[in-house]
């Protein structure tokens, strides 16, 4: 079958791939714990499932505008001024089938074929896929665990060039769970007035933290406003991966672009969803807060129990809900790669993590503190077990 050339570069997400190897071994019955997947496992708050079924029997099943019902636009709007800072309108938002759509509709309402977009490595995978998608090339600035895996603003400065059109942030970082701090972004913001940069600030895991609340650029003063994308969700906050809720609110023009692309490609978000978003974006903070707590203590956990496995190490992470935890000195000479290790971390051990390769993190793993604490222990047993068994002479 001769697929385009544009089909046959996409890469499936790796992060997927395990997951659904995990779910394979589950079913043939085999006890597999899966701490790969970026899923809370809270459930979605009962009054956000309410209000759904609500909207679903007073027959709101239809079509909406695409740029999702304008409850649920001046909601965003609302919370973005009130919570993060930042100046939106409810004609500058556009709601979208989750945050990983939000990403691509920036990208390719902004992106031109060659123009670069800096992002920093570790990096979420599917972000190198769609600015590729998009027509662009990413431009990949590493940061290293030793400096908490933040950005030095003397290279971020040197990679940018004539053909540089955005600079990509996320903050809380999947997969290193960085938060980047006051003084990071308006080094980047100085960049991007300097440059004529956009910033594309994906900011899923906001409420996902562990120290300071992370700070959205777009609240750093107008002119930064003017040229930033901020996208958000339901996804991380409020248990509601399935769902499909994300956003983005951007300058009137970009909002217009991002809503003409879905306007042919899938047009609205799901209707009786969207009441489900409005109802969460309503909750109390103190029920975001009971969840932030339980992830903080698991992650505080977990990271003692890394601590007591020879020849892992771990930068704590300041917000979401993922470890990447450095298994260098593991890898030779039984294992070529991250990669191999993994696999063999899934057969052995029976416990499922994503390879640091697969976020531009060659000689880590990342793993998901997003389950419980049972769950955790047990699966920190079989690495820990598993980890000293290549310490006995085969």
């Amino acid at each position: 079958m001769n697929l385009s050339s544009r089909a046959s570069q996409i890469a499936p997400s790796p992060t997927l791939a395990v997951a659904a190897r995990a779910r394979e071994l589950k079913a043939q019955g085999i006890d597999v714990i899966s701490l790969a997947a970026g899923e809370p496992d809270f459930a979605t708050p009962a009054p956000v499932c309410e209000a759904a079924i609500a909207a679903l029997k007073s027959g709101y099943t239809k079509y909406t505008p695409t740029a999702g019902i304008g409850e649920l636009r001046a909601a965003i709007a609302e919370k973005l001024q009130r919570d993060n800072g930042v100046p939106s309108s409810p004609g500058q938002v556009v709601v979208s089938c989750g945050a990983k759509q939000a990403v691509f509709g920036a990208l390719f309402s902004l992106l031109d074929p060659g123009d670069e977009v800096i992002l920093f490595a570790p990096y979420w995978p599917t972000y190198t896929e769609q600015i590729r998608l998009a027509g662009g090339i990413p431009r990949v600035v590493r940061c290293s665990s030793e400096a908490g895996f933040l950005p030095d603003l003397d290279v971020v400065s040197e990679a940018v060039n004539a053909r540089t059109k955005a600079i990509l942030l996320n903050s809380p970082c999947n997969p290193t769970g960085a938060v980047f701090p006051r003084q990071t972004l308006e080094r980047i913001a100085l960049l991007s007035e300097q440059h004529g940069l956009w910033i594309i600030s994906d900011e899923i895991y906001e409420k996902l933290y562990f120290g300071e609340r992370p700070l959205s650029p777009a609240s750093l003063g107008e002119q930064v406003a003017g040229r930033t994308v901020t996208i958000g969700g339901c996804s991380k906050s409020y248990s509601m991966t399935g769902w499909r809720i994300g956003y983005s609110s951007s300058p009137p023009a970009v909002a217009q672009a991002i809503c003409a692309l879905q306007d042919q490609v899938n047009g609205n978000a799901t209707s009786f969803a969207q009441y489900g978003a409005l109802a969460a974006l309503n909750l109390p903070e103190d029920d975001v807060a009971l969840m932030r707590e339980e992830f903080r203590v698991r992650r505080d956990f977990a990271l003692l129990e890394v601590a007591t496995i020879d020849g892992m190490s771990c930068h704590p992470p300041s917000g979401a809900f993922y470890l990447l935890i450095d298994v260098r000195s593991l890898l030779t000479p039984r294992f070529d790669s991250d990669v191999a290790f993994c696999e063999w971390l899934i057969e052995e051990a029976r416990v499922a993590t994503v390879p640091g390769s697969a976020f531009d993190a060659p000689g880590f793993l990342r793993l998901s503190f997003a389950t419980s604490r049972e769950e955790l222990t047990e699966a920190f047993a079989r690495i820990r077990d598993a980890v000293a068994s290549l310490k006995v002479p085969q």
